[in-house]
């Protein structure tokens, strides 16, 4: 299947080419199965809206050029939807194959508006996630420079908080024994999982936690699991522990209620990171919904829309926590005016060859170039399915 030209005025339209800029050549696309050492369980197990997790699906986008050049970037799935991110990203990136890399703003256009049909959020956008990604990376490697430096950074290190550690499936004696190891590995915060169905439960872990921890950042993440009275309850029940943030205590999209909440309580509020699209932060900063806003690359469509919610919230005058993907978000999170933290997790550490340097309870933006990682040998024996596009059409590697 060679590539379509698209008519003009549409919105995919590309401009003429002139010069001798270069061009993309291929497009690979892999899907990794990343298993976890162990079952995961938050609120949502708990509440039983969801299983305990126990594998990651990772999207990765290798975008090669006609000079050789290559970026990679990722999105990711946690339980369902990893196989359809998969087959969206291999049905639109042909779009992609004979542009122009440096055009990324253009070239995101171009995809959503390929597969439009099916939304311009959601499983449509975290699919592009992973091209949009791998273009950054690609321009910041042409440049020579780490991707925070290319954008503007603010700090050449971020102060970073462990999650990992803190499941409501861990007893409490190894979340506090995690506890400890994190801080001694230079974490500079610490987050556990509350939302369980008895709230004596959740005070007891968190006043073990505190007690272990001393005078030191801790913040506690309900994953959605709460509703409005029991959220009020519980925030004021906390307020004793001096919280950096109550993460998620309500619906992912209850603006209203989280507004509410934030003037409620006098522990700041962190919420955003199931939000799939721009405007949906917006409606979060609009409402005054949250102080730490938590977006996510890959959830929101990959670095292009997230630059504008770190635009946004600027203006909003609010701090930033990105979720999830420490490999991007410490880049994006560096290059952020208001002090930011970022989430350390070591999950997904075996996909790649390079570890990011905490020292200090901060985590060092890397002087190589572009995002700084390349896939492991385990990454690809974890590759579930695989194409190849390029100007000869789309041809499965793995299936």
């Amino acid at each position: 299947m060679n590539t379509p030209s698209p008519s003009a005025g549409t919105p995919s339209a590309a401009p003429e080419r002139g010069g001798a800029a270069d061009r993309i050549a291929s497009v690979s696309l892999s899907r990794v199965d990343l298993p976890l050492a162990a079952p995961i369980s938050d609120a949502k197990v708990l509440t039983g809206r969801q299983r305990p997790l126990t594998s990651v699906s990772m999207l990765f986008a290798e975008i090669r050029t006609e000079e050789g050049l290559e970026g990679i970037g990722y999105t990711y799935s946690k339980r369902a939807g990893g196989p359809g991110q998969y087959a969206h990203a291999r049905e639109v990136a042909h779009e992609l194959v004979g542009e122009d890399p440096s055009d990324i703003q253009r070239l995101w256009t171009r995809l959503v508006w390929a597969g439009a049909s099916v939304g311009r959020s959601g499983l449509a956008v975290q699919a592009i996630a992973a091209m949009d990604i791998a273009l950054w990376d690609l321009k910041a490697k042409r440049a020579g420079l780490p991707l925070a430096k290319l954008l503007g950074a603010h700090r050449d290190a971020v102060d970073c908080y462990n999650t990992s550690g803190g499941f409501l499936s861990s007893p409490l004696e190894e979340v506090v024994e995690n506890t400890r190891a994190a801080r001694a590995a230079g974490i500079g915060g610490i987050k556990i999982k509350v939302g369980h169905p008895d709230r004596r439960v959740d005070l007891a872990r968190v006043a073990a936690v505190r007690e272990e921890l001393g005078d030191f950042p801790l913040m506690v993440d309900a994953n959605q699991q709460w509703n409005r009275s029991t959220a009020v309850r519980m925030g004021r029940l906390l307020e004793e522990f001096d919280l950096v943030w109550i993460e998620e205590p309500l619906d992912a999209y209850d603006a209203e209620g989280h507004a509410a909440l934030a003037r409620e309580l006098a522990t700041p509020i962190a919420t955003g990171e199931m939000l799939t699209s721009v405007a949906e932060h917006e409606e979060l900063l609009r409402a005054g919904a949250v102080d730490f806003m938590q977006p996510d690359a890959p959830r929101v469509g990959g670095i292009t829309p997230f630059l504008e919610i770190m635009a946004r919230g600027r203006r909003a005058g609010v701090r930033m926590a990105p979720h999830f993907a420490m490999e991007i978000h410490l880049h994006l999170a560096a290059a952020y005016e208001i002090d930011p933290w970022v989430e350390h997790f070591d999950w997904l550490e075996p996909l790649f060859e390079e570890r990011l340097e905490i020292a200090d309870g901060r985590m060092r933006v890397p002087d190589r170039p572009g995002l700084g990682f390349s896939l492991s040998e385990r990454a690809r024996e974890w590759t579930a399915q695989q194409a190849f596009v390029d100007a000869d059409g789309v041809r499965d590697v793995r299936s």
